[in-house]
């Protein structure tokens, strides 16, 4: 005899513009792994660290702005070592931006108030500088984020100049893009930059509160954002940084927080929160990323960074289908 469960059979039925099931996309999003820091000018202290990078063998190079020097520690924070001091010699900084390294692991500062970038040993021998003030090829005004490709092509931030210029690893100029705007290509004031696996560059355009994407050689590509504080919303992206699958994280500093998204620029997650706790940020002002997918991030007042390393967790992105029942 059959039963009744067995006369009453439902059968799921996909139909070509719908899936069956709720679709829950998932998204790599960072969790709280550590921190180190805090206000002052001893090792390991801060007084407003500003740039973020990392190399290859995972150490973290961090500019501590108003200490006029460079710091570098383990990925877990430990102190390594340090250089720098306050003056326009080789060397020597005036309130230092954005850092980057190479693939060989040298170290790129922005020398923000000299209007220089200066180039260095992992272990802080100085190797060289290029820029002066102005706004001619190959000069500066208060270079603010710099970045460094796989192929060893340096792009800067050039502020107050209101575009992005390229050099080779020696400072050699090599282009440049941008204007005064908000149009495709256009800055108002650009401060973070950023590039993926492929060459793209990627620019926190700060006031207009997007974030703008090229070719290395400078071809308007996409953009996305806007003033805000809902997700995908801006208010004054300052830091940027991709990972190793070519998403990217914004620092979204005057919401106190850290966006992710692809690299087309569709919202993944984000995290943070006004405040001195972990995870929480007063305010957040550069993101740096190593190869294993953990993320750094720098805090102004705070004096710290912190770290946080990937966990799964779903994104809001659902799609519904349709049930067809059959009896028998």
């Amino acid at each position: 005899m059959t039963s009744s469960l067995e006369r009453f059979r439902i059968a799921l039925v996909v139909l070509g513009f719908a899936s069956i099931l709720p679709a829950t996309v998932w998204a790599q999003c960072p969790v709280y792994a550590t921190k180190w820091g805090s206000p002052g000018s001893g090792d390991a202290q801060f007084n407003a660290p500003y740039g973020i990078t990392t190399d290859a063998s995972g150490d973290v190079y961090v500019s501590d702005r108003d200490n006029s020097r460079i710091q570098k520690f383990s990925s877990s924070g430990i102190y390594i070592t340090q250089w720098g001091t306050a003056g326009i010699g080789d060397g020597q900084f005036d309130h230092p931006g954005g850092v980057a390294t190479d693939a060989a692991g040298n170290v790129y500062v922005a020398d923000n108030f000299n209007h220089r970038i200066q180039k260095f040993t992992g272990t802080g021998t100085y190797l060289g500088q290029w820029g002066s003030y102005g706004s001619g090829d190959g000069q500066l005004s208060y270079p603010y984020g710099l970045t460094v490709d796989a192929s060893g092509n340096v792009f800067v931030a050039d502020q107050f100049n209101y575009r992005i210029q390229e050099f080779t690893d020696t400072g050699v100029y090599v282009r440049q893009w941008g204007s005064s705007g908000n149009g495709d290509g256009q800055f108002n004031y650009p401060l973070g930059v950023a590039t993926n696996a492929a060459g793209d560059v990627f620019v926190a355009d700060t006031y207009n509160h997007r974030i703008q994407k090229f070719t290395g050689t400078g071809a308007y590509l996409t953009q996305w954002g806007s003033p805000g504080s809902s997700p995908g919303l801006f208010s004054y992206p300052l830091g940027l940084a991709t990972n190793p699958a070519g998403d990217v994280y914004v620092v979204d500093s005057d919401n106190y927080r850290i966006q992710k998204f692809t690299g087309a620029g569709a919202y993944l997650c984000e995290w943070g929160a006004m405040g001195t706790g972990d995870g929480q940020f007063n305010p957040p002002i550069a993101v740096g990323t190593d190869a294993s997918g953990n993320v750094f991030v720098t805090e102004l007042f705070n004096g710290r960074v912190q770290k946080f390393g990937d966990a799964m967790t779903p994104t809001k992105a659902t799609t519904w289908g349709r049930l067809k029942i059959r009896y028998r």
